[in-house]
């Protein structure tokens, strides 16, 4: 039996109550606490102020060289103080609410301080007092998380009585060859040194190892997931001549961009594969990815295969279905577009035509997955914004046909170790270029004290026939929020511009016909300006809207600031974002500067990452990102690039699946439940 998987109980001192408090953080087994590790580190090292930065922990020994003040505040609150010469400096210690230890400070007596040092007052706040020499050996102490009565002290002796315990019943799950090319140290020696490292050079070498191990096994999940997926999903293989599909990119009104061409050519080798394309094609808002997809269709349509597109809103639907009708035209191509709108004997007679492939390209909402609908030779699947989809929804329409080859869009730039990693079975396209002759929207962070010209700016803008959007962060008034809302906003704009122009209302609480119709009324320029909640962050297109002012833009992220600044620049004519904003916070600042100094959605979404961390990124509930208990995909990209490369080389290996130093690994994707299939979607 592995002693590893024994019951937390078996470690000595741990009775009932304090397995409970183990439950609680998710130990219930020797091996549980072996790897719940440290979240930080003191460095209780004696350090030369000299060297120590303002507000950093410090540990310094010194002479007593004032008697200890003792003073009382508040109800049975106490500050005791004293000077302590430390080297070179005179510094005042500072100790709340230990009264106590008055009477154990002496002049010239020795004392160890660990606490926060302020440089500026010359003054150390202390954590930890002992009386005498420092003794603890250990200059770096880990810091646990924990929970109710279980102490970080108390946690620190549990783990030495597992490691002094168990330590030898550790098992290598890395191979010899990949420990030695990386110069790892064994899991064994990690486990130790990241527990109770010396110094922080252990426990670099305990990170790193961690960090690769970590890293590894997921990419070698991903990596083996799409190994399995296709295999077992036989593809079509879509045959076409290859002279009409280049007849029709040329007749295209755009040249297509390097970047567009790229694009193509891999979507191009997916369909003609006798593999099922399972691919994600990112593009920053406006670089065409809508042509790309026209391309795609019309080499599905030509190898006698219909195609549908699913997106997340009515509006978007018709819009893609205006551009791609007059793209396809003149090729006898029909293109329909599917609703909740579209009811009675007009749906009839459209689920008749579908089935009879008589259209081509179907166009539509969620409304495309319902039982009814069967085409009759279903070839490729696009979805549009494909993250407002759930897994479920994406599931019934590739289900629609057989084989059906699949690709996502978004355009919300997502920084590429976030895409090998949540989107790590899928191949990845990206549209990195914008067309030509694409004006650079300008963006101008403001103070709320300027409101005044920023409204004389949106009636001079539409005045001349241009149209404006004005964004807030909530729907109504807040008492926990110091922010604008849009009911209020949209209230003040109606009095301002009335009698010149009309001021439309947009917000999630609307339904889906309200939205649509404030949509259409905006699209049709009956309405000239759009107060609207982060609704409109995807998908609307409103060529002749040209100014984007946003709210309290400091409460948004880089990624939906660009969002909803790709709302505009769609048309011809010069297109201006303003930020409305009051940031009081450093990272609040650096969002205005990042967003005023570029324009580049992937250049910002790599900042974005390090402003915010990968969770708040995609948002919390779905964010589809793994949680690594060491690793750091921002930090640690470079390592994240590596594991990757090398599950790759493991997974389309032939030794992987038979040589006995792969064991563990193979044994790991077993348990994971990849190799039976129990993953598969």
């Amino acid at each position: 039996m592995n002693r590893l998987l024994q019951p937390i109980t078996n470690l000595k001192g741990v009775g009932d109550e304090t397995e409970q408090l183990f439950n609680e953080i998710g130990i219930q087994t020797i091996e549980d606490l072996l790897e719940y590790f440290p979240y930080r580190y003191d460095d209780n090292s004696l350090k030369d102020l000299a060297d120590v930065n303002h507000e950093e922990r410090v540990t310094v020994e010194g002479k007593v060289h004032s008697e200890p003040l003792l003073t009382y505040y508040g109800r049975k609150k106490s500050r005791l103080t004293f000077r302590l010469l430390v080297g070179r400096y005179l510094v005042s210690v500072i100790c709340f609410n230990r009264p106590y230890f008055k009477s154990k400070i002496s002049i010239e007596s020795i004392v160890t301080v660990s606490g926060k040092w302020d440089k500026h007052r010359q003054t150390i706040t202390a954590m930890e007092l002992q009386f005498g020499p420092k003794q603890n050996e250990n200059g770096v102490e880990p810091v646990y998380s924990v929970k109710g009565k279980l102490t970080v002290k108390g946690m620190r002796k549990f783990v030495s009585l597992a490691l002094r315990d168990y330590l030898d019943d550790i098992e290598e799950i890395l191979p010899d060859d990949i420990l030695a090319k990386y110069k790892l140290v064994s899991r064994k020696e990690a486990i130790m040194l990241i527990h109770q490292p010396k110094e922080n050079a252990q426990l670099k070498q305990a990170r790193r190892r961690f960090v690769y191990e970590e890293f590894l096994l997921f990419q070698l999940k991903m990596q083996a997931l799409r190994k399995i997926q296709r295999t077992q999903s036989e593809g079509i293989v879509h045959q076409f001549p290859e002279k009409s599909l280049e007849d029709f990119i040329l007749k295209l009104p755009f040249p297509l961009t390097n970047a567009q061409q790229r694009v193509v050519n891999e979507i191009i080798t997916d369909l003609q594969s006798p593999y099922r394309m399972n691919r994600l094609l990112q593009g920053d808002v406006g670089s065409g990815k809508t042509i790309v997809a026209a391309i795609a269709f019309y080499a599905t349509v030509l190898s006698g295969y219909q195609g549908a597109l699913m997106v997340p809103t009515e509006i978007l639907a018709e819009q893609h279905e205006s551009s791609l009708q007059e793209l396809f035209a003149p090729f006898n191509i029909e293109v329909a577009l599917l609703t909740s709108s579209v009811k009675g004997k007009k749906r009839r007679e459209l689920i008749e035509r579908i089935k009879n492939n008589q259209i081509h390209i179907l166009i539509g909402t969620h409304a495309l997955i319902q039982d009814d609908i069967d085409f009759h030779k279903l070839g490729l699947v696009i979805t549009d914004e494909q993250h407002r989809f759930g897994v479920e929804q994406r599931r019934l329409l590739r289900e629609k046909g057989e084989g059906t080859d699949v690709l996502f869009m978004t355009a919300t730039p997502i920084p590429r170790t976030l895409a090998i990693t949540a989107f790590g079975e899928m191949d990845v396209s990206v549209i990195d270029e914008l067309p030509a002759g694409r004006k650079t929207i300008e963006t101008y962070w403001v103070k709320p004290n300027m409101l005044d010209r920023i409204l004389v700016f949106i009636e001079k803008e539409v005045a001349k026939g241009r149209q404006a959007y004005v964004i807030c962060p909530l729907i109504e008034e807040s008492d926990k929020l110091d922010v604008q809302n849009a009911l209020d906003v949209h209230s003040m704009l109606t009095e301002y511009f009335r009698g010149k122009f009309k001021v439309g209302l947009m917000h999630g609480r609307l339904t889906s016909v309200e939205k649509d119709e404030v949509m259409r009324s905006f699209s049709e320029n009956k309405v000239e300006i759009l107060v609207s909640t982060t609704v409109v962050e995807v998908g609307v297109n409103v060529p002749n809207a040209t100014t984007m002012v946003i709210y309290d833009a400091e409460r948004f992220g880089l990624s939906q600031l660009h969002q909803l600044r790709g709302r505009v620049g769609r048309g011809s004519e010069q297109s201006y974002c303003i930020l409305l904003a009051d940031p009081k916070s450093e990272t609040g600042k650096e969002r205005m500067r990042i967003m005023t100094e570029t324009n580049d959605g992937f250049v910002l979404s790599e900042r974005d990452l390090e402003l915010r961390g990968p969770g708040d990124f995609f948002g919390k509930k779905q964010s589809g990102v793994p949680i690594f208990k060491v690793a750091d995909m921002v930090h640690d990209y470079r390592a994240l690039e590596v594991a990757r490369q090398d599950a790759v080389t493991l997974i389309h290996s032939d030794s992987f699946w038979t040589d006995s130093q792969y064991e563990s690994l193979r044994l790991y994707l077993e348990e994971s439940g990849i190799l039976s299939g129990e993953k598969l979607d």
